[in-house]
């Protein structure tokens, strides 16, 4: 076999061992995460429960349905950027909530088109008085390394960071918040029910395109080893004519 084929054949098989290796890795990632949004999924859809005044262990309570009574604070309203509602651009409402207590929280009421940004052109959504809200526990996340800026001077957040809302809101910082339910408001605007309670699972792609990768660069690496084989078993010819082994006659 000729050096250079030799080589590429031991190059070949550490890279057909490190696919299959991520292969199965991402199996394992494809089950976890199966898992995971199962979990989320029947959380959420468990019956709802008064929230506690204080919440201490937020990942025992992320995605749990609660209710609470209180009143909006709807003069200090802000605004997520770059939410979609059946692929229609627009904002969801963040605003603080007093609760009977005098705590305040932040509440994702929902969703609304760019042309109701100004709270003027749906004012029946923009409740008074004593309510009882219902919704799913939810907390800040981490930017992607693609997400802008959040600009709190315009009332303008790409992600949820609740320190800085809070700030905005001059009210006690707090890791997490609630997004209200999907029962309608009156004028139709905000549209709650917007938590997002499965994780992005991409896996079988992933898998898929691993092992699939392993296999191609298998029988290419199988196909080269059994070319070299042959050519290495067949007879050489002699100058002359003759296969080497041959006596002239």
């Amino acid at each position: 076999m000729p050096r250079a084929k030799r080589w590429l054949i031991f190059i070949a098989i550490p890279g057909i061992l490190i696919m299959l290796a991520l292969g199965a890795w991402q199996v394992q990632r494809l089950m976890w995460k199966n898992e995971t949004n199962a979990f989320r999924q029947a959380r959420a859809q468990s019956e709802a429960i008064a929230l506690p005044a204080s919440v201490e262990d937020i990942p025992a309570m992320l995605f749990r349905p609660v209710w609470l009574e209180g009143r909006f604070q709807h003069d200090k309203e802000m605004f997520l950027a770059a939410r979609s509602y059946r692929s229609n651009p627009g904002y969801h409402v963040i605003t603080p909530f007093e609760r009977s207590d005098g705590s305040v929280l932040l509440v994702n009421r929902g969703w609304i088109p760019v042309a109701k940004k100004d709270p003027a052109t749906r004012t029946e959504g923009q409740i008074e008085g004593v309510v009882r809200i219902e919704g799913l526990l939810n907390s800040s996340v981490e930017p992607g390394w693609m997400t802008p800026e959040n600009l709190p001077q315009e009332k303008f957040w790409y992600w949820l960071d609740m320190p800085s809302l809070s700030a905005e809101a001059g009210i006690e910082p707090r890791d997490y918040l609630i997004d209200a339910g999907p029962a309608a408001n009156p004028g139709g605007f905000p549209i709650g029910g917007q938590t997002k309670t499965e994780l992005r699972n991409s896996h079988v792609q992933y898998v898929v395109t691993w092992f699939a990768l392993a296999a191609t660069l298998g029988v290419i690496t199988f196909l080269m080893f059994r070319g070299a084989r042959r050519r290495a078993a067949q007879p050489t010819e002699q100058p002359n004519g003759q296969p080497n082994g041959e006596a002239k006659p």
